[in-house]
């Protein structure tokens, strides 16, 4: 019986009114306010009485002397007319679901529609959305395009890239075009059929002309495409724009060979991988055959010309200079090239075009030595010519890695950031 009691003081009977209830729960649990709110808080003292009061004075329990214990209270029509209101508790202070869930499903039904309007869906390769800046295919599949921002890492002393930051561009789209094709192998551009034979692509001759350098912030937009060169080659082009003005900053062409990866020796191409490459050929050039002679030759500088010769000996490849086919990058051989090029000529000069002849790779444990020969003469404050030089690029035994020839035109004026809109327009 006295643990029916205690539990009637806390689950009040179906005939109990919350008032009783908890004055109830005032005599078994020690001091509690005396005027208590139907929601068992303290009413404030100026409260209105009436309904919302309740009265100061409740039946008391009846002994519990064996008879059956009626907790209803004895009161008035008053108090038993005072309306109930539930307890604010964790569940009814949940929002409306019914509401929430027909807000979400509006803004679905919208995203929706807008998705629906957008038609995002390729309908050709040329018209494939370059969403994340991957780079992708135009021109009904023969032409591979990627966009690149100038980063402030990737400017030199007079504001603009560098000539292997461009490169590094040309290469990293040659890159993602034979991946967005559908192309690569687990070799470094190697193509499935490749990859089976052990074959992999080696550079033998790369040409570039260089109209203009971007400078820090300036977004570049990079064409790339490939075609036949000979019956075992394969040449690939570049035409660099850029992004805003469409202006030409680099047009450059190389050609390719395939080397064994086991032997280092140089191999035919396969007729399987022919069919692979031979759909994605493009007959379109980036350098004409007029431009291309105009390109001087290393070793091709006059003789009737001063000649001043420039070494820089005891250079050697660092790990990460190193590609995943385990020789040095072809980009790495451009800066080796021009660290025996005079300060003068880097001061005030800008390279204009560079020819590169490939003669053999270079290794991890490979020591080098760098040769610049310059043709004219670069006199302090009176840099207003174009200069050629000469280049090579050696292993200290003899053997040759790499020759080159350069050019370099005076360096224009430079306005800092975005200096995109300082030259003139090109020509249509």
């Amino acid at each position: 019986m006295a643990g029916s009691l205690a539990a009637s003081a806390f689950f009040p009977g179906p005939g109990a009114s919350p008032a009783a209830s908890a004055k109830t729960s005032k005599n078994l649990a020690g001091e509690l306010p005396d005027n208590l709110s139907v929601r068992g808080i303290v009413a404030k003292p100026n409260a209105p009485s009436g309904n919302m009061q309740v009265k100061a004075q409740a039946q008391a329990l009846p002994k519990v002397n064996g008879t059956k214990v009626n907790l209803k209270s004895a009161s008035t029509d008053k108090e038993e007319a005072i309306p109930y209101t539930a307890p604010k508790t964790f569940y009814n202070q949940l929002p409306d679901w019914s509401m929430l869930l027909a807000a979400v499903t509006t803004i679905f039904l919208a995203a929706e529609k807008q998705w629906t309007l957008l038609d995002w869906k390729p309908k050709k390769p040329d018209m494939l959305v370059d969403t994340f800046g991957f780079g992708r295919i135009i021109q009904d599949g023969l032409v591979f395009r990627q966009n690149f921002l100038i980063r402030s890492y990737e400017i030199g002393a007079d504001r603009t890239a560098s000539i292997e930051t461009l490169m590094n561009h040309l290469q990293e789209t040659a890159l993602n075009h034979v991946k967005t094709a559908g192309l690569l192998g687990d070799g470094f551009g190697a193509t499935p059929e490749m990859s089976k034979r052990n074959l992999i692509w080696v550079v033998s001759k790369i040409q570039l002309l260089v109209e203009q350098y971007p400078s820090w912030g300036d977004m570049v937009q990079v064409d790339t495409w490939v075609a036949a060169a000979g019956k075992n080659g394969m040449r690939r082009d570049w035409h660099v724009r850029d992004y805003n003005s469409g202006r030409t900053i680099l047009r450059a062409t190389s050609v390719w060979v395939m080397m064994n990866k086991n032997t280092r020796r140089l191999s035919k191409m396969p007729d399987e991988v022919r069919a692979e490459i031979g759909p994605y050929f493009n007959g379109r050039s980036a350098i004409t055959d007029e431009q291309s002679e105009k390109l001087a030759k290393p070793g091709s500088t006059s003789d009737g010309d001063t000649m001043k010769q420039f070494i820089r000996k005891g250079l050697t490849p660092r790990w990460g200079d190193l590609d995943v086919n385990q020789h040095v990058n072809n980009v790495k051989y451009i800066g080796w090239i021009l660290e025996s090029a005079p300060i003068s000529i880097l001061e005030k000069h800008e390279l204009a075009s560079m020819t590169l002849d490939y003669r053999k790779e270079c290794g991890r444990d490979s020591v080098l030595q760098s040769l610049t020969t310059v043709a004219g003469e670069c006199v302090d404050g009176h840099a207003d010519s174009t200069i050629q030089c000469d280049h090579l690029l050696q292993l200290e035994s003899g053997a040759d890695i790499v020759k080159a020839h350069t050019e370099w035109r005076p360096k224009r004026a430079h306005g800092g950031e975005g200096n995109m809109g300082f030259f003139p327009a090109e020509s249509a």
